[in-house]
């Protein structure tokens, strides 16, 4: 085991706050879940592999390491695994998707640690939706009828795509109050925690049957879209940033993006620490984490 001190001498600041942050608080006992990681990289290793063994999306492994190689990070590399999160501001029961993090959580009874996953959603043109809605059925199996507009354009698929590995469905789906969407599995894992489906929810095989079980008909599903979060810890006020769809698509094929503090974000901190006594504002820490948007917790109170 590699000592903390170590580790965080060689990350960032950013990066050594989360840490500190993960390390200092119960999951259950604030805003935040789950803990930050370190993993020490092979020569094999590329950041689609590292993500999906510890249940992360491509685009948050990428933000949260953006001056390493993705295909090739180097033997011995240390990669920064973002498992720490923030909860939604939104009704903590069902599920919860945030598409500005990519990620699903699942609270199964009030007060309950909720279950969190990386999710791939729609592209441009094909967003996902925002609002309630439930779950009216689940399937074992399901078959896939591509619409129209996907057929028009691929006009080589089938009118139905029966279960089986060539379904993009996956295994298992669980449908949604919105007739057109749904959660579920996929035959393509590396496109979690990216913008690529055309609307619908997707997650690893592996999670979408760990949901699935979990998951009764009837629960309330909430859809929202945050890429700025806050949260308290430990007394402490926490910020998380996500990058924006234009700043993905930059990280995707640039490596990087442009910097950019959206309007009001310091009057909305301000706020926060109002209304949390005795928690004083770093102003600098909140700029640096809002530019970065490094998508993990870092702390902007002193």
């Amino acid at each position: 085991m590699i000592g903390m001190q170590r580790l965080m001498s060689g990350l960032p600041a950013l990066a050594a706050a989360a840490l500190l942050t993960a390390s200092a608080s119960p999951a259950t006992a604030s805003d935040l879940v789950g803990r930050m990681g370190i993993h020490v990289a092979s020569y094999e290793d590329t950041l689609l592999e590292v993500a999906r063994q510890f249940d992360l999306g491509f685009v948050e492994m990428r933000a949260a390491n953006p001056e390493i190689d993705p295909w090739l990070p180097g033997a011995g590399r240390h990669i920064l695994l973002p498992s720490a999160h923030l909860l939604p501001d939104a009704p903590r029961e069902g599920v919860v998707i945030n598409l500005a993090e990519m990620r699903l959580y699942y609270f199964p009874t009030a007060g309950a640690e909720p279950q969190t996953f990386p999710i791939g959603i729609g592209r441009e043109g094909w967003t996902t939706p925002v609002g309630q809605t439930t779950v009216v059925r689940k399937k074992v199996g399901p078959a896939w009828y591509p619409p129209a507009s996907i057929r028009a354009e691929k006009p080589y698929l089938p009118a139905v795509v029966e279960p089986g590995p060539d379904n993009p469905l996956g295994t298992h789906a669980v449908y949604l109050g919105w007739p057109a969407y749904l959660i579920h599995g996929t035959n393509n894992p590396w496109g979690i925690g990216r913008r690529v489906s055309s609307g619908c929810i997707r997650m690893y095989p592996e999670d979408i049957i760990s949901l699935f079980g979990m998951v009764p008909v009837g629960t309330k599903v909430t859809v929202v879209d945050q890429p700025i979060k806050f949260g308290l810890v430990d007394g402490d006020l926490y910020i998380e940033v996500h990058p924006s769809q234009t700043q993905v698509d930059m990280l995707e094929t640039e490596g990087r993006f442009e910097q950019e503090v959206p309007e009001g974000v310091l009057t909305e901190a301000r706020g926060r620490t109002e209304s949390a006594e005795g928690v004083m504002l770093n102003v600098a820490a909140t700029l640096q984490a809002v530019k970065e948007r490094r998508g993990y917790p870092v702390r902007i109170s002193r």
